[in-house]
């Protein structure tokens, strides 16, 4: 590949054999969608659909907790690979179990996540299906790109734990933008792709279940609905949902590239710098310490090109697909980015580092009484913290040792008896050794950038 271009699916001879173009139900003869009535083809679907209770892991409260969680999905190869939603199952699944459209139920186990796209890959126990004499179908991806308004869809999933159930809608958008949010367990989501909205009812259980044409095949994944609104329902879309598949079918996650630049649209902004119509995208903000504040790049400045190529910006539906096409270049590449200030043209030299979400691992020290998360990368630098070192406080139990010495949550541990910590095992191993007639820890936290120090006593 060239380190220049925007990375490519290697795998599409691979996909290609998993999805393509057929539906079988295993292990009868694979049948062409071609060959498949309206009608056969949706029945397929429906068999390919499939319930999906979870137990995850919380962290929340100052202590390890469970919850339960129940969603949809629908598999999509014959070898029992699940194509569901992030928020549905994400990587603090403890315990997956798959409902097929016969009822019977079979374990589960997560393959690869994507928060950014609110994606998650699954695969049924393949032996278990064997042993029991179990069956099931899959279904094949219709074309997300020709979609129309006004195009008859079908939502299929397990509302509120329900069995199948289908409803009737139109394509309201195929282009609905949202700004990025962050419904995943406080991951990120949304920022690389915009999404397919339908009138068909879509309800809590329904997440991670297809849209589907009226002849049975996907155009995309439900994923989201406005509460309290009527008939506002959105979708990842299948060429998305097909990307993401593609390399999860690989790797336990996708490896993109970050430069740290916010965009926004330059909608009614053309006359007050100077630019022409669909011209660039506007610099509203610029990470600290990230590759582009490094290059120089300011916010209010007007990226006008990256690799010689124009930017047209000038709509919010237009950014996420720029912003996917920057991370879609493999880590450590050499970008060169046109940007307009003050009249002029200027070039910047910016090196992509891997992007990395704000949320770092999770952990409960039950004998202090205290939850945390690893401070990240862009976590620091989201809060303009000095360091990346050291571990937010997520909750504290009442009258545990973080509690008595007036931790919160929310700040930040540094130090423990004026020792750096630089990873989760190390504050696992002096949690390990904390008992009854230990000395008490000295733990300096950064609260409302001052620094403070809690006595931990046993």
């Amino acid at each position: 590949m060239n380190p220049k271009q925007p990375g490519m699916l290697s795998t599409l001879a691979f996909i290609a054999l998993l999805l393509g173009g057929c539906v079988t139900t295993s292990p009868v003869e694979e049948v062409g969608v071609d060959s498949l009535t309206s009608g056969q083809g949706l029945q397929r679907l429906l068999d390919a659909v499939v319930r999906i209770d979870v137990r995850e892991v919380t962290y929340r409260g100052g202590s390890k907790q469970n919850i339960t969680g129940q969603g949809s999905g629908v598999i999509v190869s014959s070898q029992g690979h699940i194509l569901t939603n992030a928020h549905v199952v994400s990587n603090f699944a403890e315990e997956i179990r798959i409902t097929l459209a016969s009822l019977e139920r079979v374990r589960g186990e997560l393959l690869g996540w994507d928060h950014w796209t609110d994606l998650a890959l699954l695969k049924m126990d393949m032996e278990e299906l064997t042993e029991r004499g179990l069956t099931f179908t899959y279904a094949a991806f219709g074309d997300s790109d020709s979609l129309y308004p006004g195009q008859p869809v079908l939502a299929v999933g397990t509302p509120n734990g329900l069995t199948r159930t289908v409803t009737r809608g139109i394509i309201s958008n195929t282009n609905r933008f949202f700004e990025g949010a962050d419904h995943v367990r406080g991951y990120e989501t949304g920022y690389f792709n915009t999404w397919l909205q339908t009138d068909a009812a879509i309800n809590p259980g329904n997440s991670g279940g297809p849209l589907v044409t009226e002849n049975g095949e996907i155009i995309g994944i439900n994923t989201r609905a406005y509460l309290g609104a009527n008939n506002l329902g959105f979708a990842v879309p299948a060429k998305t949902a097909q990307f993401v598949l593609a390399e999860l079918m690989q790797t336990e996650e996708i490896a993109r590239s970050y430069v740290g630049i916010v965009l926004g649209p330059m909608q009614d902004l053309e006359t007050f710098y100077n630019v022409e119509a669909n011209e660039g995208a506007l610099v509203e903000s610029v990470d600290p310490r990230s590759p582009a504040a490094n290059a120089g790049i300011l916010p209010g400045d007007i990226l006008i090109a990256l690799e010689g190529t124009r930017l047209d910006g000038r709509f919010p539906e237009q950014l996420p697909p720029l912003q996917n096409i920057i991370a879609n270049y493999p880590e450590g590449t050499d970008l060169t980015f046109g940007v307009k200030r003050q009249g002029g043209i200027e070039e910047f030299k910016v090196v992509t580092e891997r992007l990395e979400s704000r949320v770092g691992e999770e952990w409960a020290f039950d004998k202090w009484g205290l939850s945390v998360r690893e401070v990240s990368r862009a976590y620091a630098r989201e809060n303009k913290l000095e360091s990346e070192d050291g571990f937010l406080v997520l909750g504290v139990k009442v009258a545990f040792p973080s509690d008595r010495a007036g931790m919160r949550a929310g700040d930040i541990i540094t130090r423990i008896n004026r020792k750096s910590l630089g990873s989760l095992e190390e504050l696992r191993v002096i949690h390990d050794a904390f008992e009854d007639d230990s000395e008490p820890l000295f733990v300096e936290v950064t609260r409302n950038f001052q620094t403070s120090l809690f006595i931990l006593k046993p």
